[in-house]
């Protein structure tokens, strides 16, 4: 399992180290990894999500997010850097939703098909999850479609349990709600 490193983090930065992973706020040079990540994504995943008719985001596009951010270290997308290469493989973190109460943000992960079935999803978040706990969150959510077994496996190693709500899509497939006690 992954743990948070026990070295103070500046209010601007966010580093959480697991056996096998850097996670850290991203920088413009992560664009291109971000990007692929966006054309490996599963037709099912809705269009708002997918690289569209006319290739946007492109890099440059990503690049701009990327200078932009939200400079709220309370929340955010991480990328997840192996620590062997420095290669950026995925991202995981905590986002803002309206799934749960107020204060009470979403845990999400992707990582790069390449590294699929390796365990980094389950790593990276169990960091994630110490990091928010001693954040102050007391409940995180996580919204996962029905048609992704992958994922429902992991919610299950990190403790989650899905609860009765599930918003239907015909098209894209239904999202089941996940919830987890910090």
């Amino acid at each position: 399992m992954g743990a948070m490193n026990d070295a103070p983090v500046s209010a601007s930065e966010v580093v959480l180290e697991t056996e096998r992973l850097v996670l850290r706020r991203w920088r413009v040079s992560d664009a291109a990894l971000q990007r692929e990540l966006w054309t490996e994504r599963d037709p099912r995943v809705s269009p708002n999500r997918r690289i569209d008719a006319d290739g946007h985001p492109t890099i440059e596009d990503i690049e701009e997010w990327f200078r932009h951010a939200d400079p709220d270290t309370t929340t955010g997308l991480l990328a997840a850097e192996q620590k062997g290469t420095g290669a950026v493989i995925g991202y995981c973190g905590i986002i803002s939703n309206s799934h749960g109460q107020h204060g009470e943000p979403e845990l999400a992960y992707e990582f790069l098909r390449r590294v699929w079935r390796q365990g980094y999803a389950t790593e990276a978040s169990w960091a994630v999850l110490s990091w928010a706990e001693q954040s102050g969150f007391r409940r995180l959510w996580a919204t996962i479609r029905q048609w992704n077994t992958p994922s429902r496996r992991v919610m299950a190693k990190l403790g989650f349990v899905e609860t009765a709500r599930v918003d239907l899509d015909a098209v894209h497939g239904n999202t089941l709600f996940y919830v987890k006690e910090l």
